[in-house]
């Protein structure tokens, strides 16, 4: 495909990658010439790089070929034509849409806005490494650099990997306690405190929206929206079940004890989905009584809301906003993501049945172990991939285990 290519030169000897800092940095090869014609060539789609494999190393071996492009003219197009929209005042007459084009438009800005400043520091380390002949210190910057924009790029051709019908959608992420007692319950706190620390990294705004208190401590299960480009094709490598194994703090003796929290990752669909209707008369509202710490209206008015859909029988509750109002539009949101979750599990079954594939049942798989004693390591079971710094995954540094499993599945996609 024509147009600018960031390609890795990485030379291998007896296996191993030559970690000379000049063996390894991006290049833009550009297939038009200079000047006028690289404009010209820069007019057609840029080919998202192809990269190496993330690994602890900078330097590790394997790679991913990308399979994406990056639509550089189409997204300033999109771009003039959205800032035009978007200075017409009647555009505000419709809040819902406007808000949606302008954050559309912040999301095409921010894209392309990475892709030229990895394209001008790959220019600029080009032109550094022609200057740094017989300067080992400027190898040693250039290295470092390198690495950088190595990191940028893994990032950019994950973003562009995430062509799901969702992928770009908002996320609600609903965290359950399991097996464990209270530990599980501690457990499931403890997970919801990791994913908004982690959505606060991204940008991303994350708002808990329903909350049930464990018996003693902890949480039994609690609901999180997570609001930003991305957030659901990111957050879906979270689904499934997550087990603690530590000296439990509930433990009079002290004794080391493991507990189970599982996560579902629903994709949020929005009113202008016409896959998912909602007809009024297919759901029973409720009213009762919050309960737990609050306000002055907790316990004291019907604010709390139960939904039921009666042609599933899917039960969604909200009870953390003080309006009633405020939770009942916070429940149908939880209500329509519920049933878009629904029809999509029920796509995936019947293709399987189609191809006579043998899927696991439920959430029942364990993704990952976060071991706290005798040693400290958390590991991801899909992709064996293992970090030593708990408490940092526990703060929210859960983006190695993503790109991991993102690269997985990307490599189980390449056609060989």
């Amino acid at each position: 495909m024509a147009g600018s290519r960031i390609d890795f030169d990485r030379p291998r000897h007896g296996g191993r990658v030559d970690e000379t800092p000049y063996n390894w940095f991006p290049r833009i090869r550009r297939r038009a010439g200079a000047g006028a014609a690289h404009h010209q060539a820069m007019n057609r789609s840029l080919s998202c790089p192809q990269i190496p494999s993330t690994d602890s190393s900078p330097y590790a071996t394997g790679w991913i070929v990308s399979r994406c492009d990056f639509d550089l003219p189409g997204y300033e197009r999109e771009i003039t034509d959205l800032e035009t929209q978007s200075g017409d005042p009647s555009i505000w007459n419709d809040p819902a849409a406007a808000q949606a084009l302008m954050r559309r438009l912040g999301e095409l800005k921010q894209r392309v806005g990475r892709w030229q400043a990895i394209e001008q520091s790959s220019d600029d380390l080009s032109e550094l490494v022609e200057l740094a002949a017989d300067d080992a210190e400027m190898a040693s910057q250039i290295g470092d650099e390198t690495r950088e924009l190595g990191e940028l790029i893994d990032d950019l051709e994950l973003e562009l990997s995430l062509t799901g019908p969702y992928d770009a959608s908002d996320a609600i992420m609903v965290v359950h306690s399991g097996e464990g007692g209270v530990d599980a319950q501690d457990w499931a706190s403890m997970l919801v405190r990791m994913y908004l620390r982690w959505s606060d990294r991204h940008g991303f705004k994350g708002q808990l929206l329903d909350e049930t208190e464990g018996d003693e401590a902890g949480i039994k299960n609690a609901t999180i929206e997570l609001t930003g480009a991305n957030a659901y094709g990111l957050a879906k490598s979270e689904a499934g079940s997550h087990r603690l194994v530590r000296l439990s703090p509930f433990d009079s003796a002290h004794r080391r004890h493991t507990a189970f929290a599982l996560v579902e990752v629903i994709p949020q669909g929005t009113e202008s989905d016409h896959t998912i209707e909602i007809r009024p008369e297919d759901v029973r509202v409720d009213t009762y009584r919050a309960s737990g710490a609050g306000g002055q209206h907790v316990n004291k008015t019907e604010s709390a809301i139960r939904l039921t859909h009666l042609p599933t029988g899917l039960v969604v509750t909200c009870q953390n906003e003080r309006s009633q109002m405020q939770n009942r539009e916070t429940a149908f949101k939880i209500l329509r993501a519920r049933l878009l979750e629904r029809k999509l599990q029920e796509d995936a079954d019947e293709i399987s049945r189609i191809k006579g594939d043998h899927t696991a049942a439920g959430f029942g798989n364990r993704i990952r172990s976060y071991v706290l004693h005798p040693y400290t390591q958390v590991t991801d079971h899909r992709t064996d991939l293992s970090v030593g710094d708990t408490q940092g995954v526990l703060d929210g540094k859960i983006d190695p285990f993503i790109n991991a499993f993102m690269q997985q599945q990307m490599g189980m996609e390449t056609p060989e």
